[in-house]
């Protein structure tokens, strides 16, 4: 039998949770990783769009099957691994990938005319090369079946690139960055604590499935808070949220970030 193929991008925080799943879940050579360029819309080649037609990270294909979600790609690998390990609460990992606190936006949101200077040449550069990989590959003869698909994201990604190169208002811009970062905000200094516990992980002694999503959600939110480090990332959280972070998130956080698996999986933070 063939390996599980997992397609990966080193600067995707939720491709980062499936990482982590297999890093903790399965011996090293066990997983077959496959980089997807992400900075070069390598996602939206029309070969890639067959296998997930949502053309995102992580995907995974084992014994025939395509896994298009990261949640299910940590539930595959949780039920096929011998290490066992806590079940994912569903309404938890639907809180984490809900847009209200999507750490992908935390990145490229900008609140004010400094931060959007500040952001200038990341969101160019990511977002012209998938406009620029869009356009080429939206014309291939085998696009043509994703017509809808390539026409939709040409035009947002295009409205978002706009604002990024000042060819559009940032007005109501700026009201939208406002929302996304308290609501992030406030899940953090409120709505957090109540499912971590006093020490360890949500799964016990071990990462659980949940710890998956949250670990990699948190280290994406500390990445987009200005820390390069694990060490900073506890000062970036009380600097950008303005106020002590509670202890049950510094004990989660140091538990993390002293696991094999997150060093492995982490060499910077993203």
């Amino acid at each position: 039998m063939s390996k599980p193929v997992l397609y990966v991008f080193g600067g995707s925080v939720w491709s980062a949770a499936a990482e982590l799943a297999a890093a903790e879940l399965f011996p090293e050579g066990d997983i077959e990783y496959k980089t997807i360029n992400l900075m070069e819309g390598e996602n939206f080649a029309p070969s890639f769009i067959k296998k997930n037609p949502n053309a995102t990270l992580p995907t995974l294909e084992a014994e025939g099957q395509a896994y298009t979600s990261t949640a299910e790609v940590t539930s595959y690998f949780v039920k096929k691994s011998s290490t066992k390990v806590k079940a994912a609460n569903p309404e938890f990992i639907e809180i984490l990938h809900a847009d209200k606190i999507d750490p992908n936006f935390a990145l490229f949101l900008f609140r004010d005319d400094e931060e959007h200077k500040a952001k200038s040449e990341l969101g160019q550069g990511f977002l012209g090369g998938r406009q620029a990989a869009l356009k080429k590959y939206s014309v291939h003869p085998e696009a043509e079946p994703h017509k809808a698909f390539y026409d939709e994201k040409i035009a947002s990604n295009g409205a978002f690139l706009a604002l990024y190169q000042g060819k559009a208002s940032k007005d109501e811009f700026f009201a939208q960055s406002h929302t996304h970062f308290h609501n992030i905000a406030t899940f953090f200094k409120e709505s957090l604590v109540s499912y971590l516990p006093e020490n360890g992980f949500i799964g016990g002694e071990i990462p659980g499935e949940d710890d998956y999503h949250l670990g990699a959600w948190l280290t994406r939110i500390a990445a987009a808070l200005g820390a390069k480090n694990k060490d900073e990332a506890i000062p970036a959280f009380e600097k950008g949220f303005g106020a002590p972070i509670p202890d049950q998130v510094v004990s989660y956080w140091r538990a993390w970030t002293e696991r094999p698996s997150w060093i492995k999986v982490y060499p910077e933070l993203h």
